[in-house]
Formats: C-alpha cells, sequence, structure tokens
C-alpha cells in the first residue's frame, strides 16, 4: 500500500516560519504580505512542491474554476470541436471543463441544469444550440445569478452573453453557389424545423434561390434530423424522383455524406451528374471522397 502524502497548506506555514493565513494570503496574491515573508513562503512552496487543493481554494474563495456546458447534440464532430475551442481557453486560464447532457424538449429540462448548476457550483455556464434556445434556460439561470453564454443561429433573450452563428446568411452564399454552377434544379434536406439553426438554413437558402428567380417546390423540401440514417432516407428519396434535382444542399456534414452514399448507389458521378453540399466543414468534409463542399463554422 502507499504512503503517499501530499503537502497541506499547514506544512507549507510550519516549514516556513509563518501562519496559514499568510501561506494563503501568498497563495492569493494578496498584497497584505511583507516581501521577505512572501519570498520565504514561496522558496518553501518550491522546496516542498506544494501544490494547492483546488477544492480548498474554491472553498476559500467562493469559485470552483469549473466552466459548464449543457448539450444535447449527437453528432460528435461538431460537439468535439466546440468543447476543443473551450477546453482550450479554460486551460490558459485555469479553469476546468464539466460537461452537461440535457435533452432537448424535457418537460424538466430547466430543472434538470438547474440542479446541475448547484450541485456543481459551476462559475458558468455554456448552453450549447438546440438547448439555447430554450427560452425558459436564461430565466432559471438569471435567477440562479450564474453567468451564462449561449450560442445559438438567433439571438435568444435573457442571456447576458451570446455568441450568433449567421446561418441564413451563410446558407444563401452555399445557395449562390449552387446556382452559380449552372444549377436550376435544387433541392434541400433540413434538419429538424423546430430548431432554429434548421430554420435559418432553409430561409436563408430559399430566400437566395427566389432572388435568383429559382423556386424550391415542396417536393424538393425533405426534412431530416442532421443524423445519418434520416438523411440517407431523404437522399434516397429526392433521387428517386421522375426529375430527380441535380443539387443538394444537406443541412449538415453528416446528412451531406448519407446523400453522397445514395448517389453513389444509384451509379450517379458526385459532382459530375449531382452536386451535393454540407454545412459545418466537419472532420467529414476532408475524410470521404469526393471531398464534401460545405460551410465553414469556425
Amino acid at each position: 500500500m502507499s504512503n503517499y502524502r501530499t503537502t497541506t497548506i499547514s506544512d507549507v506555514a510550519q516549514a516556513a516560519g509563518v501562519s496559514i493565513r499568510t501561506v494563503s494570503r501568498v497563495l492569493n496574491k494578496s498584497p497584505k504580505v511583507a516581501a521577505a515573508s512572501r519570498a520565504r513562503v514561496e522558496k518553501t512552496i518550491k522546496q516542498l512542491d506544494f501544490r494547492p487543493s483546488s477544492r480548498a481554494r474554491a472553498l476559500a474563495s467562493g469559485r470552483s474554476s469549473l466552466i459548464g456546458v449543457v448539450q444535447d447534440d449527437p453528432n460528435a464532430h461538431v460537439i468535439g470541436e466546440f468543447q476543443r475551442g473551450i477546453v482550450d481557453v479554460c486551460a490558459s486560464l485555469g479553469y476546468e471543463l464539466v460537461v452537461h447532457p440535457a435533452q432537448f424538449g424535457a418537460a424538466t429540462l430547466s430543472a434538470d441544469i438547474e440542479n446541475f448548476a448547484i450541485r456543481s457550483r459551476i462559475d458558468g455556464l455554456i448552453i450549447l444550440p438546440p438547448i439555447s434556445e430554450v427560452a425558459s434556460i436564461p430565466l432559471t439561470l438569471s435567477r440562479l445569478n450564474v453567468p451564462a453564454v449561449g450560442i445559438a443561429a438567433v439571438r435568444v433573450p435573457g442571456y447576458a452573453g451570446a455568441l450568433i452563428s449567421e446561418e441564413r446568411a451563410a446558407a444563401a452564399l452555399l445557395a449562390d453557389h449552387l446556382v452559380a454552377l449552372g444549377h436550376r434544379r435544387i433541392a434541400i434536406i433540413t434538419g429538424p424545423l423546430s430548431f432554429y439553426s434548421a430554420n435559418e438554413r432553409e430561409q436563408g437558402f430559399r430566400g437566395a434561390l427566389e432572388g435568383h428567380g429559382i423556386a424550391l417546390p415542396h417536393r424538393y423540401v425533405a426534412e431530416g434530423d442532421y443524423g445519418f440514417a434520416t438523411g440517407y432516407a431523404r437522399a434516397c428519396a429526392l433521387l428517386d424522383l421522375d426529375e430527380p434535382p441535380t443539387a443538394i444542399f444537406a443541412s449538415n456534414d453528416i446528412t451531406a455524406a448519407a446523400a453522397i452514399k445514395a448517389a453513389y448507389e444509384r451509379g450517379l458521378a458526385v459532382p459530375g451528374q449531382v452536386s451535393i453540399a454540407g454545412f459545418d466543414d466537419s472532420d467529414i468534409a476532408s475524410i470521404i471522397s469526393p471531398a464534401l463542399t460545405t460551410i465553414r463554422r469556425p
């Protein structure tokens, strides 16, 4: 059995010949410590390889040094990019990341996030879509005095800070690109239309096509769920029409990959006979062949 014992703040105080309060003040960079005492404590900390307990410091300061992320997105390619970006910043500032899965549409969603915020004592929350779109969430967090940033395709009232992804404008750019390639029979596989992101992409795409004098008929609009299986089924239905589209905007990269599979199974060359584009520029875009035309979201 190991006899490993962690050095405590009491050990540092005793070795340096000062009080525990003085060591604590040095750790917290308080100016209320004489220069000689500070130098002695810092030297002792280094000699004893003392590493302050984050839990103890949290109790003393009232801060946990934890940032929470609330998400409900099965797309690991997108979630992974979000989390890597957040972790990079958290690590540089001495914060840890706590990820909390939630269920969009659940009757207990607000209560679940409230319990998480209280239980984990997080210093702040980042709410990812589609959870960020639920209006009761920022109100709940405001009542708890928990700082929160919402990430969404439109501004959701109640967040102290927000990161808005201009997905309507991005989808319009993609429509312009497909029209510039000469396509006129253009279809879209949307995400779940209960999500702001899916609506913004569909509306931006439709509006841009109408600006070019191109209609988006009902038969060329298929609602998906951002998943592979549903995307594949919707792409098959579109490509099996008597007059199939020559271009498909799949509202995320997973759906686009599914549409490429459907085209391949029908002997259709991509992009020679049908153009397929996605959204997100996840790692899927460069993994599949041919490489996917997609909207890059940094």
